[in-house]
């Protein structure tokens, strides 16, 4: 699925059956709340934690939440993810050529 789609289907969705965008505020801290949540599962599974008692590993599904609540945000504002990750691609290569490649913590 291309992001413009991905766009679409979200506001599509959100049309039939969320009624409205919640607002901004609201939105970000959704995203603040399912950032947390994958925090929590990357914590257990690759950290030194354990996971409780009957909690699942919804390491997807944690994701597609934090990219849900993403698209909203940016269809609510008016920002075309196509344009703007090709736009912070451009930035990171410019900036970032050979800034990793010479960092000798990396190699």
């Amino acid at each position: 699925m291309e992001l413009k789609e991905l766009q679409q289907k979200v506001d599509g969705w959100i049309k039939e059956y969320g009624v409205r965008y919640f607002n901004e505020l609201t939105n970000m801290a959704i995203l603040t709340e399912e950032v947390g949540e994958l925090a929590r599962i990357i914590a257990r599974k690759y950290g030194e934690q354990s996971f409780k008692k009957g909690e699942k590993e919804n390491l997807a599904d944690e994701i597609a939440d934090i990219l849900w609540v993403l698209t909203c945000l940016a269809n609510q504002t008016g920002v075309d993810l196509t344009q703007a990750i090709e736009d912070n691609f451009a930035k990171k290569t410019r900036r970032d050529e050979q800034r990793h490649k010479n960092n000798a913590k990396i190699q």
